[in-house]
């Protein structure tokens, strides 16, 4: 029998979702067999130090509001790491007191990043303090070596139980705080395993506790399930202040650290590193690094200026176009949306005349990016004509715009910003819709639509 100050939950491992009775599907995400059954205690919400104490007397807690107008606000420096693609995403520097998630694969290079940031902040003067989980202080040490981190500021620690975590803070007084993972703490007044959703979802409220009372900027990493999300449950990502996702291929050199959260600046900045023998090395220039391998005369490429959060980056969008062997053709995409290519291909097919019916077709984007905004319709197009075709595009064009169901070429936002990095980057030409304000050193070719801008692209000068 369950104890008198304690309680049973069913969570849904997916979505958070409570209930108190098993079901077979959830019905806040729709899953099937997710919901496992949680013991929680009735005191849980309770900070360390004020367990074992009795309610509060209603009649002392005095409660009362203010004025907006009454409120002052101060402005607190924010601590700049060094690394200025990390601090770009976070708007500029870490906030005392802010809780930051930090989500990725496994050995995507979350812990590498997490300690190179530390280091910059240790070697500032400031004191760091990193509690690992997972792997032991030999291990961390080996890293450190490999990075050739050294600073007597950093401050190393395995541990895995939340109130350890907790006092060490509070007896170290850390400026920043890393836990590394926050799927591997747990606290002892549950009876859930480490990274159960009661566990993840505590340990996190605890910690968020600590950094607001403390003004301890503290720094949780999160490994990402198949699917997509935080281990654990979204509350999570709900509960924290910033969330970052570094995203890759584990085997490819490029990694993008996207900002998806943030109450204390933009949200969508992206901050380019590639991993090298001494760790994630900041990338300057990532539109001249995405096409530094760029072969000019081989069909089925199309260069497109795709914008994340503010920074304008010049990728190139990779197509084959085959005959199918088989009854049905393959639709393959990397780095942009399924279903986005089926309704090109459908325009292609109708509106510019391409029989694309029988043959497998496959679209890449070079440098592991993935685009979700519609200014990248046109180069698709571009790019999966060229492959159909077997004919290059002009090398020195830049194609923006998005695909109409009609054929027709719509303007995208920002038109001024990416015209000017296409012609930093050495871009002569650019294929756009009509209304683009002129942009100097690039020549502006105006399309309507679809049919026009293939007739633009591969009746280039030198065909």
């Amino acid at each position: 029998m369950a104890a008198k100050n304690t309680k049973t939950n069913f969570v849904c491992q997916s979505c958070g979702f409570e209930n108190s009775k098993w079901l077979g599907r959830c019905p806040s995400c729709g899953g099937w067999n997710t919901f496992v059954e949680e013991r929680t205690r009735t005191d849980l919400r309770r900070s360390p130090k004020d367990r074992g104490k009795g309610s509060r007397d209603k009649e002392q807690v005095q409660v009362r509001a203010v004025r907006l107008s009454q409120i002052e606000l101060e402005r607190q420096p924010r601590m700049l790491t060094g690394i200025g693609e990390f601090d770009s995403c976070l708007g500029g520097g870490i906030l005392p007191g802010s809780l930051i998630l930090l989500g990725g694969d496994p050995g995507i290079g979350k812990s590498t990043l997490a300690l190179q940031v530390m280091e910059q902040v240790g070697l500032s003067g400031r004191k760091v303090l990193y509690i690992s989980g997972e792997e032991s202080l030999e291990q961390v040490k080996l890293r450190a070596s490999r990075l050739g981190a050294g600073s007597e500021n950093l401050l190393l620690a395995s541990l895995t139980e939340l109130d350890d975590i907790i006092a060490l803070a509070q007896q170290t007084a850390p400026d920043l705080l890393v836990i590394d993972s926050i799927q591997t703490v747990y606290w002892s007044e549950l009876e859930s395993a480490p990274g159960s959703v009661g566990q993840v979802r505590e340990c996190g409220a605890m910690m968020m506790r600590l950094a607001k009372e403390n003004a301890l900027a503290t720094i949780l990493i999160g490994h990402v399930t198949k699917e997509g999300m935080i281990a654990g449950p979204r509350t999570l990502e709900h509960m924290v202040d910033t969330v970052l996702y570094l995203e890759g291929e584990r085997h490819h050199s490029f990694r993008i650290l996207r900002s998806v959260k943030n109450r204390f600046g933009s949200t969508n900045e992206i901050g380019v590193f590639e991993m090298s023998q001494s760790g994630l090395m900041p990338v300057a220039n990532p539109s001249q690094l995405f096409l530094s391998q760029r072969n000019l005369r081989v069909p089925g490429s199309a260069v497109i200026c795709a914008l994340e959060g503010s920074r304008p980056l010049l990728v190139e969008i990779q197509a084959l176009v085959s005959p199918t062997p088989f009854g049905t053709p393959q639709r393959n995409t990397t780095g942009i949306n399924h279903r986005r290519l089926s309704m090109l291909l459908a325009v292609l097919e109708r509106r510019a005349g391409l029989n694309l019916g029988m043959h497998d077709i496959f679209v890449n984007v070079a440098g592991g990016l993935k685009l979700e905004e519609p200014a990248a319709d046109l180069g698709t197009a571009v790019a999966v004509a060229s492959a159909f075709r077997n004919r290059a595009a002009d090398p020195q064009m830049v194609f923006l715009g998005e695909v109409g169901l009609g054929g027709e070429i719509r303007s995208v936002s920002q038109m001024g910003r990416r015209l000017a990095e296409a012609g930093k980057l050495g871009f002569h030409r650019a294929a756009c819709p009509g209304g683009a304000e002129p942009s100097p050193g690039i020549e502006i070719i105006k399309v309507s639509d679809i049919s026009q801008a293939l007739n633009v692209a591969f009746n280039h000068r030198g065909t």
